[in-house]
């Protein structure tokens, strides 16, 4: 059975043809609205089991601002990008009297609807969130940002809705680690991403393309894979590697992946960087954990979530109007190690 979709003041204020604003007044029991007007609006709205997020309107507009929690949704715990980025979260937040409520999508839909009407139900002031794999529809996201709710996105931004973002920047760090790739000897570059659904993926992939391109080389689709996880690398690396015209590099789309590309090369008797190159995306812990050490690009995670949190803050307490969309791009830099020559 399909969820009902929770009642929003922009629902009201169509109702009965008039602004959010003066909806939210009339819920407020302004003297500014008719005594008439007042109950007829707050009568529907109790008749519709309407329930308005009075917390983050007091932040925004009180001086005393009585709970200041932001929720913070992050597609899975055991990532290390995402827990570097909700640690850059609770640093910033916690410097400026915030606290944050942490909840787990792990990837999926439904369980990220059913985040953001839970934190909207416990009156959050705000809420970031990395949108899962499979969100392809956005009603969530654009419910709360109807009601008022400051949104930001941070690595997969949602681009179905007009909110603020704070992402690295992927086609560059895709491009300029491609580059390196070419100019260390390397002639054919495997490519493992994500999904194409992710904006991400398409900007580390088209910063792979545009590499090939600018150093004269051909985009061959035959070495290009959806793959993101080590599972998925140790078992689709070996057909690969067979091939008579085998790739002489792989460029992957996550640490993760780039080490079980290392794993399976090594176990078929292949040497790294010798035979292979290899290079990741994240720069975790794995990534110095592997034998040789892997070169990668940083994504710089703690940055990214301080700076999503900061620009929260300025939302909630209006130093950065609401209807304004942030954008911020946080730089990558690329880390050379053993896994290329």
């Amino acid at each position: 059975m399909k969820e009902k979709t929770p009642m929003t003041m922009k629902d009201i204020a169509r109702e009965f043809g008039i602004s959010v604003a003066t909806v939210s007044r009339a819920l407020k029991d302004s003297p500014r609205i008719s005594a008439e007007r007042r109950a007829a609006i707050q009568q529907y709205a109790r008749e519709h089991n309407f329930t308005p997020n009075v917390i983050a309107e007091s932040l925004r507009f009180s001086r005393i601002q009585p709970i200041k929690v932001i929720g913070v949704i992050i597609p899975e715990f055991t990532h290390f990008y995402f827990m570097s980025v909700l640690t850059g979260i609770e640093e910033e937040a916690s410097a400026r009297g915030y606290r944050i409520m942490v909840a787990q999508s792990s990837e999926q839909y439904e369980r990220e609807v059913r985040i953001c009407q839970s934190f909207y139900e416990n009156k959050v002031c705000g809420i970031i969130v990395s949108q899962a794999k499979d969100t392809q529809k956005y009603d969530h996201f654009q419910r709360l940002m109807n009601e008022g709710v400051p949104l930001v996105f941070y690595d997969r931004i949602c681009t179905g809705v007009n909110a603020s973002r704070v992402v690295v920047d992927d086609y560059m760090g895709a491009y300029n680690a491609v580059t390196h790739l070419i100019e260390t000897g390397c002639k054919r570059i495997a490519f493992y991403g994500a999904p194409q659904t992710l904006e991400i993926s398409k900007n580390r992939f088209n910063g792979y393309k545009d590499a090939l391109l600018k150093h004269g080389l051909v985009y061959d689709e035959t070495i290009t894979r959806i793959c993101d996880n080590r599972a998925d690398a140790e078992a689709i690396t070996p057909e690969i590697l067979q091939m008579d015209n085998r790739p002489d590099a792989f460029f992957a789309v996550n640490d993760d992946t780039a080490i079980g590309i290392l794993y399976t090369a090594k176990r078929m008797g292949l040497k790294v960087p010798k035979d292979i190159s290899i290079c990741g995306f994240t720069n975790g812990q794995r990534a110095v954990a592997c034998d040789p050490m892997l070169t990668t690009v940083e994504q710089r995670g703690i940055k990214v979530g301080e700076e999503a949190a900061d620009i929260l803050i300025g939302h909630v307490e209006g130093t950065i109007p609401l209807e304004k969309a942030e954008r911020r791009i946080v730089r990558t830099r690329l880390i050379i190690r053993g896994t290329t020559r």
